[in-house]
């Protein structure tokens, strides 16, 4: 019995390390596509350093899987034009 839930206990140590290396990955992936659609400079937590046309100010925001900020406003115009600045890569950056 004893050495049956020492082989479970490493199984499942194995597993869980597993599942974490996987999501790192998975998050390196991300980050790493994201920052190439936009090609933005980001800051030390990844984030895509721009000036917000809205509200006039400097921001470190995440982007989606669109490469949009997520603070973007669909209904808004110069979040449209945020966005289109970024795709075009004439988003003015700090």
């Amino acid at each position: 019995m004893g050495d049956r839930r020492r082989l479970q206990r490493f199984l499942r140590t194995k597993l869980r390390s597993a599942g974490r290396q996987v999501e790192e990955a998975r998050r390196a992936y991300e980050t790493a596509r994201k920052r190439a659609l936009a090609d933005l400079p980001t800051d030390e937590a990844d984030r895509a350093r721009i000036v917000c046309r809205r509200h006039a100010e400097r921001r470190a925001v995440d982007l989606d899987e669109a490469a949009r900020p997520v603070c973007f406003d669909a209904d808004h115009v110069d979040c449209q034009g945020c966005v289109e600045d970024i795709r075009e890569g004439r988003i003015e950056t700090w």
